[in-house]
């Protein structure tokens, strides 16, 4: 019998070990409502010796800030994956935003216009500032169009370069609707069923100089359902 390969939706999620309970519960938040299987793989420089060795950088809020872009790297240059931070809730199911791939586009992101206004963020983190800031922070990457994405190439190019798409012309990013990526206390507030996927840029619930947040009932709630017992 000839089996057809199964096809499923890879997601990638940069690790931050200061933040592994954002990133367990963002986890969970995907599988409890995926329609299609669903392939997790957390991007941790602890698993990327001898691939990505760039020293980190002061101005970093994560580890992931730069090796979030050898997605494609990591996908083989195949197909399509999606990549996401880790101070995310996801209240969609992800089968919705994986049909948005358009193949004229190399990455597909939401085109945020976002100008913070303070200068720290969690855990006392430099705010920086820059052009297309938090366009990287979901991404559909179309693998086979981001070669440019080399380890070598992502451990030398500037945050910058990297962060802006530099290694892109700019009618190569597509866009997606801004419900899946909403930044909390940034973007004007929304009706849970007008949000798909939510986004603790600042700093989440899990922090507690942000338990009061924007939608941390939300994100309380869901990991309560995480780590509820099982019933015997």
């Amino acid at each position: 019998m000839r089996f057809e390969k199964l096809k499923m939706i890879r997601v990638f999620i940069g690790y931050e070990p200061k933040e592994e309970v954002a990133f367990h519960v963002l986890v969970a938040s995907i599988m409890r409502r995926t329609s299609q299987p669903v392939q997790i793989i957390p991007i941790m420089l602890s698993s990327l010796r001898g691939i990505f060795n760039r020293e980190r950088n002061p101005l970093q809020s994560t580890e992931f800030s730069f090796s979030r872009f050898l997605t494609p790297y990591l996908s083989g240059y195949e197909g399509w994956s999606i990549f996401m931070d880790c101070d995310m809730l996801m209240l969609d199911d992800i089968a919705n935003l994986w049909v948005l791939r358009d193949e004229k586009y190399a990455l597909m992101c939401v085109h945020h216009e976002h100008v913070p206004a303070e200068k720290l963020k969690f855990l006392n983190q430099t705010q920086t500032k820059y052009e297309r800031k938090n366009w990287s922070s979901v991404m559909l990457m179309n693998n086979a169009q981001c070669k440019a994405l080399t380890p070598h190439y992502v451990e030398n190019a500037t945050g910058l370069d990297l962060h802006r798409f530099k290694w892109l012309q700019d009618e190569q990013i597509g866009e997606i609707p801004g419900r899946w990526n909403h930044l909390v206390d940034y973007d004007t507030p929304l009706p849970l069923d007008e949000l798909s996927n939510i986004h603790f840029t600042e700093g989440g619930p899990y922090f507690a100089q942000y338990a009061n947040c924007g939608y941390s009932e939300q994100w309380l709630s869901e990991y309560r359902e995480m780590i509820k017992p099982l019933s015997i």
